[in-house]
């Protein structure tokens, strides 16, 4: 976006809000001019802001977002501490939490392994995860599948095998309403693969 035309501190908002991602340069300039249009609306935003870099901070135990510590899935008694569920990113204890279904902690990773990006397993959250495998019986896996999700799948499975604890991998396959002849070769394979008796 041709920020010459703007003043300053507007074409530095925009900048800011084109960072974020899936924010393109047109989104990001409507966005900076709505809140110039909406003061009090981008007075609240700022305080939105402030508030959570300020009070949300990663979990000691499963390293998920909150603003307590331990956060409220790893404080509660009527969690399966037996069943342990390991995820890429706090939105995806979230997205398995709206579900209803699994009753078991986490362990967030912050990332996946990737070499081309410089991600090492020395940067993910992996070093507090031994620490936790005391009463843990089965691990779940679910992390994206990707190249680097299934090469974080893999190396988290390894390190766990000399411990004989169960290691398990969220199911993969064709989404509820999907077509098979939009799906991809891979995602018709995991679905065989994953197929169960009804």
């Amino acid at each position: 976006m041709d920020y010459l035309y703007y003043p300053q501190p507007l074409a530095d908002l925009i900048s800011a809000f084109s960072r974020l991602p899936g924010i393109g340069p047109k989104t990001a300039g409507r966005l900076a001019f709505f809140l110039l249009q909406h003061a009090d609306d981008a007075v609240k935003l700022e305080q939105a802001i402030r508030d959570a870099l300020h009070n949300i901070k990663q979990c000691s135990i499963c390293g998920n977002y909150t603003d307590s510590d331990p956060c409220q899935i790893c404080g509660s008694e009527r969690r399966d501490k037996s069943l342990l569920c390991i995820v890429e990113h706090p939105r995806d204890v979230v997205a398995l939490e709206r579900t209803g279904e699994y009753k078991g902690l986490y362990h967030v990773l912050h990332g996946v392994l990737s070499p081309m990006d410089g991600v090492g397993p020395e940067q993910l959250n992996l070093s507090s995860l031994m620490g936790r495998l005391e009463k843990v019986k089965e691990v779940v896996l679910a992390v994206n599948p990707t190249v680097e999700g299934e090469a974080t799948a893999l190396y988290i499975s390894k390190m766990l095998k000399p411990l004989n604890i169960k290691v398990t991998r969220l199911a993969h396959g064709l989404p509820i309403g999907g077509d098979l002849e939009y799906a991809d070769e891979v995602t018709i394979a995991r679905a065989l693969e994953g197929r169960r008796p009804l």
